[in-house]
C-alpha cells in the first residue's frame, strides 16, 4: 500500500534557509515529552498509541453492535457535538456517495447527525422526518449533560420508544459515554442500553479512533479494520525514531510553526479539490483550533472547498492581507470516471477539453491555483492522498493528530485542554436561570442594564 505524502517545498521557500531543519531539536523534545508523558496535558495522551492498541476482538465487538443497528434501522441518528460527531462525519462523508440520502440502496441505514446545535427548526424537521422510519440512536456524550446533545437525546429517546416500544427501542439505542459516571452512563445502565466507553485519557477532538467514531462509521457500512490499519501504519511512520526529514508529522509541525513565528502567517487555510472532504476540514478545524488557540497564541484554522470557494474567497486569498498559508489535501485518483463531452455548437468554447477526464481538468485547476497563490505570496503545503479509502483516511487522521500534538508543544501551549469553551456555557446557564448560577445571573443582568 502507498502512504499519504507531504510536500513542504512551496512553503519552506518563504522562510530563511535552514528554518525547518532548525526545528529538529525542538521537535525531538516535543516527541519525547509526548512519549514520556512529561508534557502539559499528559493526562490526555491516550490517542498517542491508540491505533496500535486496538485489537481485532475490540473491533469485532463494535462491528457486532453496528450490524444489529444496520439490520434493525432504516436510519441511525448520531447525537453528539464537537469531537463527539465531527470525526465520524468526516470519515463517512469522505467515503459516502455524495447523494446518499437520495439514492439509499437499503443496504446501509441513512446516517443523520444531531445534537450539534440548538436549532428548533432543525430538531422539528428531524423528528418529522423520522416519524415513519425505523430509527436508532447512538448517543455520544461523556457527561450526558451537554445541552445540545442532551436535549436532542431526550427528544429522540421519547420518539423512538413511542414508535417502536420501550423494549425494541432498547435494542437500537446505544450509549458511548464514560465508564462509570455521568448522566448518560446512569441512563444507559437504568434502561439497559448497549454501551461503549470513551477513554478518560482521550479528549473529544482526538477520539475518532475510539467507539465515538468507529461505531457510526461501522454502522454506515465502512471498513473500520482498514481505517485502523491506516492509522497504525501512520503511527509507525511518525514514530520518534523516524528521522526528522522523513517524518511527515514532524515536518508539518515544523513548517507551520516557522511560518507563524518567522513569516507572520497567522491563518492556515486547509483547501481541497474534492467536495467529499468538506467535513474532514471541519474536523481538522476543531483539532487545531481547540488545541492551539489559547494563551493569546495560535494559528487560526480556516477551510475552503475548491474550486467552489475560488469564486467567493479566491480574490481575498490571492490579493488580501498576506497573513495566510495554505495546506492543500489532494486526492490522486477519484473513484469514478467521467469524460468531458463534445458539443456540436461549442457555444461555451470548451470542446478543447473533449475526451479528457473531469479529474484531469480538476487537477489542472488545482495546480494552476497553487502556482497562482504561491506567486501571490501564499506559502503552500501539499498533502497527497492516493484514494478516498478507509485505509488512507486512517492515515490522514493520525498524521494530523500527531502533528497537532507536536505543533502545540512547539507553540508553548497545552494542546490537550480547552479552558475557553466553558465561558459561553456559564453565561447561557445564567441567562436561563439554571439552579446554581444565581450569582452569575445577577451579575449578567446588571451588566446588561448598563450596556
Amino acid at each position: 500500500m502507498k502512504n499519504i505524502t507531504l510536500d513542504i517545498t512551496k512553503a519552506a521557500q518563504f522562510l530563511k534557509p535552514g528554518t525547518v531543519e532548525g526545528y529538529e531539536a525542538q521537535v525531538k523534545d516535543a516527541q519525547k515529552a509526548l512519549e514520556d508523558g512529561t508534557c502539559a496535558g499528559n493526562d490526555f495522551l491516550g490517542w498517542l498509541h491508540l491505533p496500535s492498541s486496538i485489537t481485532d476482538d475490540f473491533l469485532a465487538q463494535i462491528q457486532a453492535v453496528a450490524d444489529t443497528l444496520r439490520s434493525k434501522c432504516e436510519a441511525v441518528v448520531v447525537a453528539g457535538i464537537g469531537g463527539s460527531y465531527l470525526g465520524a462525519r468526516a470519515v463517512i462523508e469522505a467515503l459516502n456517495n455524495s447523494f446518499a440520502w437520495l439514492v439509499n440502496d437499503k443496504k446501509n441505514p441513512t446516517i443523520l447527525f444531531a445534537g450539534n446545535n440548538i436549532g428548533e427548526d432543525y430538531l422539528a424537521e428531524l423528528t418529522d422526518y423520522l416519524k415513519d422510519k425505523k430509527f436508532g440512536v447512538i448517543n455520544i456524550s461523556k457527561s450526558g449533560t451537554t445541552t445540545e446533545t442532551a436535549l436532542t437525546f431526550r427528544l429522540l429517546k421519547r420518539q423512538c420508544e413511542a414508535q417502536r416500544g420501550k423494549e425494541e427501542a432498547k435494542d437500537v439505542i446505544v450509549a458511548v459515554t464514560d465508564a462509570h459516571k455521568g448522566a448518560a452512563r446512569a441512563a444507559a445502565t437504568k434502561e439497559g442500553y448497549k454501551t461503549f466507553v470513551i477513554p478518560d485519557n482521550v479528549g473529544g477532538r482526538f477520539s475518532v479512533l475510539t467507539p465515538v467514531g468507529l461505531l457510526p462509521i461501522a454502522v454506515a457500512g465502512y471498513d473500520i479494520k482498514e481505517l485502523v490499519k491506516g492509522a497504525q501504519d501512520m503511527e509507525k511512520a511518525t514514530a520518534i525514531d523516524v528521522p526528522f526529514a522523513e517524518n511527515p508529522s514532524a515536518q508539518y509541525a515544523a513548517v507551520r510553526n516557522g511560518l507563524y513565528a518567522q513569516a507572520g502567517k497567522k491563518i492556515e487555510i486547509v483547501a481541497n479539490f474534492q467536495p467529499k472532504l468538506h467535513f474532514f476540514a471541519e474536523w481538522w478545524k476543531q483539532l487545531y483550533g481547540e488545541s492551539e488557540g489559547k494563551d493569546n497564541k495560535g494559528i487560526f484554522p480556516a477551510a475552503c472547498d475548491f474550486t467552489t470557494d475560488l469564486h467567493s474567497m479566491g480574490q481575498w486569498i490571492q490579493q488580501g492581507e498576506r497573513s495566510i498559508f495554505e495546506t492543500v489535501i489532494s486526492v490522486e485518483e477519484p473513484e469514478k470516471k467521467v469524460l468531458f463531452p463534445h458539443d456540436d455548437e461549442n457555444l461555451d468554447g470548451l470542446n478543447f477539453l473533449e475526451g479528457k477526464r473531469v479529474d484531469e481538468v480538476n487537477k489542472m485547476a488545482e495546480l494552476g491555483t497553487r502556482l497562482a497563490h504561491v506567486d501571490g505570496g501564499v506559502p503552500n503545503i501539499r498533502i497527497s492522498v492516493p484514494r478516498l479509502e478507509a485505509y488512507y483516511i486512517g492515515q490522514l487522521i493520525y498524521f494530523f493528530e500527531k502533528a497537532c500534538g507536536i505543533s502545540g508543544l512547539l507553540l508553548g501551549v497545552n494542546p490537550f485542554n480547552q479552558p475557553g469553551v466553558e465561558a459561553y456555557k456559564k453565561n447561557m446557564f445564567a441567562l436561563l436561570n439554571k439552579p446554581g448560577y444565581e450569582a452569575e445571573s445577577k451579575a449578567i443582568q446588571e451588566r446588561l442594564k448598563n450596556e
